[in-house]
């Protein structure tokens, strides 16, 4: 299969490597012009979870280089959703699957609002903790499940096509009728170790193993749990301190990207993550003090990180 991913960042790039070792003929798309040409000269080298392996790919800063594919990634931070769903229209044909894969809620949905809602699927990813160690160098810590549903309907033979693309490249892959599911499930594991990690500087592990850092951490999850409750959303589980906890513990040495984005100097997803809890539980009058919190402190220390990179 021809795929293309939009956005080869830490997650983007164990994407790309994977199906590119499974013998698919990939395209990895991405801003970063060094990462791309390492990638071009030197080939992805993806270490971790997965083993250590390096694979040729193409790679290029256009997505238009990539020509017609059966298979559009959109793997970018939610805020670059709408370009990144611009760029692939030359990319697109009659049978041509659209996969959007990000963090929080609303990047399908941005997406959709691009190339049409009966285009777009969704991919909600959980228990990696990848980041970018050099251009041309990714790394993972886990490798946990990778979900997809339609974002109109139930499964499709589309989807299930995709899904047994990611299987066979190693990936395990469940698809999901109910896509609201997939989000919510995700997004309060997000809620836990996003924000919390981003403000105390702590990999997951330690912000599950911190007495301080901790009760912040799974209050934000139980205020998202609320949420979806309120929003009706159907969900596996009624404990979402035991929820985030096991899920947190499949990758304690993980940073979560909104951590790596600050690091790097980068403003972060925090509005579609812990940002998300606040404005959907305004919506129903659930209150969500923690992530109000966080939020306000992440948001805070961002501002701090952006005007010292703008006065370097």
């Amino acid at each position: 299969m021809k795929i293309a991913i939009i956005g080869t960042g830490a997650m983007g790039s164990v994407y790309a490597a994977l199906l590119a070792d499974a013998g698919n003929e990939v395209w990895a798309i991405d801003a970063w012009a060094e990462h791309v040409a390492a990638m071009r000269n030197k080939g992805l080298r993806l270490t971790g979870k997965s083993g250590d392996r390096t694979v040729r790919l193409n790679a290029s800063t256009h997505a238009a280089d990539a020509g017609r594919c059966d298979l559009v990634i959109i793997a970018t931070k939610a805020m670059q959703v709408r370009l990144a769903a611009e760029s692939v229209m030359p990319l697109i044909g009659n049978d041509t699957a659209i996969l959007s894969i990000q963090n929080g809620l609303g990047g399908p949905d941005t997406a959709a609002e691009v190339l049409g809602r009966e285009r777009v699927s969704v991919g909600v990813v959980g228990g990696f903790g990848a980041s970018i160690q050099a251009p041309g160098l990714a790394h993972h810590n886990g490798m946990e499940l990778v979900r997809l549903g339609e974002l109109e309907g139930p499964v499709t033979k589309r989807l299930e096509r995709v899904a047994e693309v990611w299987r066979g490249a190693g990936f395990t892959v469940k698809t999901f009728d109910d896509v609201q599911q997939l989000v919510w499930e995700k997004l309060i594991c997000n809620t836990a170790f996003s924000g919390p990690c981003c403000i105390t500087g702590l990999t997951v592990g330690e912000v599950i193993a911190d007495a301080n850092a901790w009760p912040i951490a799974h209050g934000c999850a139980a205020e998202a749990f609320q949420v979806a409750k309120a929003k009706r959303i159907h969900l596996e589980f009624d404990d979402p301190l035991a929820y985030v906890r096991e899920f947190g513990l499949k990758i304690p040495k993980a940073r979560p990207s909104m951590l790596l984005d600050h690091l790097a100097g980068r403003a972060c997803e925090i509005d579609v993550i812990n940002g998300a809890i606040p404005r959907e539980g305004g919506k129903l009058g659930v209150p969500t003090p923690l992530n109000d919190f966080v939020v306000a402190v992440v948001k805070a220390r961002e501002a701090g990180i952006l005007r010292a990179k703008a006065a370097a």
